[in-house]
């Protein structure tokens, strides 16, 4: 990654964990080759204990000079609420929460940063605020006009994490409508998209597709439910006609084991919990989310705000730096 381009990280929710795990990714990481500055309101970070040294900075090229001795921090005009204390949830930090990220996205286009790694929000603290997303990745999308960049149906979320990575055909929305809605063109759109990502931006050569059965061992040849046959399997076919390499529908209880996992570079899963239940058992604490179809870099942590222990001192930072590490890796492959 060239030191003019760093990693921007937006801040999250002041209130919960994001300011602190940007602080501790920042002590775990000075020292080494990666580069990255923080965007958000300085009273987030100050509110913590551990007096890591904060400084501000203008533009994101100043970040690599300051980073060996402090966290760079580009500083954004919309305040946090009056009373604003670490793990207080309050929808009057909304517009903060959202600048961060719009900031970040804009430096991103303008190839002032290298990449986007957002820490966690709370969805319903920003629905109360008027927020109409159903979350970051639909946020994003609308922002960088991803139709525009990848075809109408948008960018897809990957999840890796313990050696896996998972892609989810439908992502927040309830199971019944995901699999009411299951559609063989949208579920080809993300296969397209795993494929291509995995060539662009993990730099292999002929990526291996496993498709998650939708039913309980697979159907069981129609027995269980004709999904895999009426859908799937002509879908996988046709991909293959493509020259993609993809499998025919696997039982979902086998495919995520050592020997299986082997086999595939990503799996496509058909609904949320399908995804993120294997990513999640293997590594809770360092999972990544990727966003794939958009014109810019995004990772986050897969992690939510956990107010509970915001403040404490007691948030780990390892999914942040995996999605540190994951962005910059990412953008080694796709910027050079």
């Amino acid at each position: 990654m060239s030191p003019g381009r760093p990693l921007g990280v937006s801040m999250g929710d002041p209130a919960g964990i994001g300011p602190e795990i940007i602080l501790k990714a920042w002590s775990a990481l000075r020292e080494t080759s990666s580069n990255f500055f923080a965007i958000g309101r300085a009273e987030a970070f100050a509110a913590l204990p551990g007096g890591v040294p904060v400084q501000p900075i203008q533009s994101p090229s100043e970040a690599p000079e300051v980073f060996g001795s402090a966290l760079p921090l580009l500083p954004i005009t919309e305040a946090l609420s009056d009373d604003f204390a670490p793990g207080r949830a309050d929808p009057a930090n909304a517009m903060a929460i959202q600048s961060s990220i719009d900031t970040g996205v804009a430096l991103c286009l303008e190839e002032k940063a290298s990449a986007l790694i957002t820490a966690p929000i709370a969805k319903s603290i920003m629905y109360e605020a008027g927020f109409d997303f159903p979350g970051h990745t639909e946020y994003l999308a609308e922002l960088t006009k991803a139709a525009e960049h990848d075809g109408p149906r948008g960018p897809a979320m990957m999840l890796a994490g313990g050696g896996l990575r998972v892609v989810l055909a439908s992502i927040h929305e309830p199971l019944l409508k995901a699999v009411f809605d299951l559609d063989q063109d949208h579920i080809a759109h993300i296969a397209r998209l795993t494929h291509a990502a995995l060539k662009r931006d993990f730099g292999l050569p002929r990526p291996r597709l496993a498709l998650a059965g939708l039913n309980p061992h697979a159907g069981e040849q129609g027995k269980l439910g004709r999904e895999e046959i009426d859908i799937l399997i002509p879908l996988a076919q046709k991909l293959r006609a493509e020259g993609l390499e993809i499998t025919d529908p696997l039982p979902p209880d086998t495919m995520f084991h050592a020997e299986a996992r082997a086999s595939y570079d990503a799996a496509i899963c058909l609904y949320h919990d399908q995804g993120l239940i294997p990513v999640k058992t293997l590594d809770f604490h360092g999972g990544v989310n990727i966003t794939l179809g958009l014109p810019i870099i995004r990772t986050s942590p897969d992690h939510g705000t956990a107010f509970d222990i915001a403040g404490q001192d007691r948030a780990k930072p390892d999914s942040l730096i995996a999605a540190l590490r994951m962005a910059e890796e990412i953008a080694g492959h796709r910027h050079g």
